[in-house]
């Protein structure tokens, strides 16, 4: 199978990494070249428009940053995955957005690649940096069923839990559940390391503790320690889960669903995007706010 993807970032760099080393042939395309250069040296190819991949592969991955990176991507009638499908024939192609992104969108990127016999998943995950480098991130698949079959082996290299979630929207609609519990969470880690270190204990030690009991968690685990070390270099960035959270309110609220947890965090994550954080791990929660006005290092 000839894949393409577009989204060289983070999580997208280290996946194709994993398709590159598993000897599948790789088109890709990024909206900065200098991001791909390490897997353009390990074998991917380049192309210079999502078009461009598309034209060249059966199936194409999308892995960008905001709903408007999505829209561009696939459905620009000029430069967009599909019409680059069109152009070479799209019957039997597939495109798969891994973005996590509006539930609607991806029904409507559903029903315009079906117009043109495009099969669409919509497949966003969770699992951060390590995850997409380790191949054990937990994908949510939303779309048909026969669709996600056809990608077994890809699902197999890049994931360690893959979920077929139902109809197109519901891989995103799951992934707005994970980030709503992630967004719970975080607020208890940072809080709980901070008040162990206010109450002058070895943090280290109350990490192996609490890490492996019932208060224990993937955040704990995995964010703990770099939060212990001063270490907010971004797995998942402040600015993209502010972006999620904001989803996940919004379709809570079509849904007439009151989340103040999540409200609460949506607004101390954006205080620390405001505050130029936005490029940091999603940890630097850990930071936090001294007022509801202007964050304060801990």
């Amino acid at each position: 199978m000839r894949i393409g993807w577009i989204g060289t970032g983070i999580m997208g760099g280290a996946m194709v990494a994993r398709l590159l080393a598993a000897g599948h042939t790789c088109v890709v395309f990024s909206r900065t070249k200098g991001r791909a250069e390490n897997l353009l040296a390990a074998g991917a190819v380049w192309a210079d428009s999502p078009r461009r991949v598309a034209e060249a592969c059966d199936v194409v991955f999308t892995m960008v940053g905001f709903p408007t990176d999505v829209e561009e991507v696939i459905l620009n009638p000029e430069t967009g995955v599909l019409r680059g499908f069109q152009e070479t024939g799209a019957a039997g192609k597939m495109v798969v957005d891994m973005t996590t992104s509006r539930p609607s969108l991806a029904k409507r990127i559903f029903e315009a690649a079906a117009k043109i016999g495009v099969s669409s998943l919509d497949a966003p995950v969770s699992g951060g940096d390590v995850g997409a480098k380790n191949g054990t991130l937990s994908i949510m698949v939303g779309g048909t069923h026969e669709t996600f079959e056809k990608l077994a082996d890809v699902w197999e290299i890049l994931g360690k839990t893959v979920q077929f979630q139902g109809a197109a929207g519901a891989g995103q609609h799951t992934k707005m559940v994970n980030q709503i519990l992630i967004a719970g969470n975080m607020m208890g880690v940072c809080e709980a390391l901070r008040y162990a270190k206010k109450a002058g204990l070895d943090t280290d030690t109350v990490l192996a503790s609490v890490a492996t009991g019932a208060a224990g968690s993937w955040s704990l685990s995995h964010l703990g320690p770099r939060i212990l070390n001063g270490d907010f270099a971004p797995g998942f960035r402040i600015r993209h889960f502010v972006k999620d959270l904001r989803i996940a309110l919004e379709e809570a609220d079509a849904m007439e669903l009151d989340l103040p947890g999540t409200t609460l965090a949506k607004r101390l994550y954006e205080l620390l995007q405001d505050s130029g954080h936005g490029d940091d791990g999603t940890q630097a929660l850990y930071l936090g706010v001294t007022s509801t006005e202007s964050p304060a290092r801990a």
